[in-house]
């Protein structure tokens, strides 16, 4: 039988979980006409969600394309992803041969990876002007296309690490000009989004509508869970989910990860013990990568860590009860390793109402360090 909790980013409807509103929300801005911006931690199930989206979307004859520029770092790379993800998304070579004809002032070279089979592209850029007019010449190939076309940009926030300046304001100036195409603009550094789209005096100022994807609703999760061991051939106890959920703090990639080893160690019957000796075995396997990232960092950063993790979560992280309780020193030295950590996406910051907490960002480290 089949693992059924799959550890890619989106396989099925049959094995997609909840998102319900937020998916009536993205397809109804999408197709009045709004272009979207999606906000959540790093694996939230933010790509699933672009993924489960599209396939409504192509219900409804529209074209979709996915682009994760997370490892650009310049409009070279942004270009040559955005090239790349557009050619894996056309279906014959009649487009294919249409599009390189758009890219009027430069010649790139078609390339195909040879285990993939995926299209690459490489361009040579002789002066900083050609980059922008390759830009312009790919929106321009997009709107004229016939299907109206949606473009999902993943780690959006990261085209303002690009070398060139003013990367903001010429993608803004490029996207406005644009009727056919829209975008789903995504990103995981919730500080650096927001700034993006709801600072008046940034280019992207309320272009899009915002949405923050948050944690699924534990008894839906549950429910998703238990049907999920069902209908492949398991029982889990109640209370053996109930565990995984909050063990996991209900984080999507480590709720999925969890159930797919279970899943695989497990006989037909689970129960809470089973459950138990598999997240042992995990973070035996994981210790490795733990003390890695220790190495990375101070040791006054590690023991902050170790004091976030012990806690859970934390609302008042440089308060004098805390740093008394974990001898971390004063509150503006706990400041400058806070900001440090969480720049370093080892703490993750969530805002609400009630204000900020914080929380390690690897749930896995995380329960490792409360045994330390």
């Amino acid at each position: 039988m089949q693992n059924p909790f799959s550890l890619d980013p989106y396989t099925s409807k049959e094995q997609f979980c909840d998102r319900e509103q937020e998916l009536k929300d993205i397809v109804s801005f999408l197709t009045n006409g709004s272009n979207v911006t999606l906000i959540s931690p790093r694996r939230y199930g933010k790509t699933g969600l672009i993924f489960r989206t599209f396939e409504d979307l192509r219900d409804k004859n529209y074209t979709c394309i996915y682009a994760d520029i997370f490892s650009a770092q310049s409009l070279d790379d942004f270009i040559k992803i955005l090239s790349e993800a557009i050619l894996n998304s056309m279906a014959n070579e009649s487009l294919i041969k249409k599009f390189f004809t758009a890219l009027k002032n430069v010649r790139p070279l078609l390339s195909y990876d040879t285990l993939s089979g995926s299209p690459q592209v490489t361009f040579t850029f002789l002066l900083d002007e050609q980059k922008k007019l390759t830009l312009k010449s790919i929106f321009d190939f997009l709107e004229k296309q016939e299907k109206q076309i949606v473009f999902a940009i993943d780690e959006f926030q990261q085209i303002r690490e690009f070398k060139e300046s003013n990367v903001e304001a010429l993608l803004r100036t490029y996207i406005q000009q644009l009727h056919h195409v829209k975008f789903i603009f995504c990103g995981s550094k919730k500080h650096l989004m927001a700034d993006m789209f709801t600072n008046a005096k940034k280019p992207f100022y309320e272009s899009s509508r915002t949405i923050y994807i948050d944690r699924i609703d534990k008894e839906k999760y549950k429910a998703f869970i238990i049907n999920l061991f069902k209908n492949s051939g398991k029982t889990i106890d109640e209370n053996a989910v109930d565990f995984i959920l909050d063990w996991t703090k209900r984080h999507t990639y480590y709720t999925q990860f969890v159930c797919n080893q279970v899943f695989a160690e497990s006989s037909k019957s689970i129960s809470l013990e089973d459950v138990k000796r598999t997240i042992s075995s995990i973070l035996r396997f994981e210790i490795p990568n733990f003390i890695e990232r220790r190495n990375l960092i101070t040791d006054k950063q590690w023991k902050y860590l170790v004091a976030i993790a012990k806690e859970g979560e934390i609302k008042k992280p440089t308060a004098a009860d805390f740093l008394i309780k974990h001898k971390i020193g004063n509150a503006a030295t706990a400041k400058k390793i806070l900001t440090a950590l969480v720049e370093k996406e080892l703490l993750l910051e969530q805002s609400d109402l009630n204000g900020k907490t914080y929380s390690v960002y690897n749930v896995f480290m995380s329960r490792w360090m409360e045994s330390l």
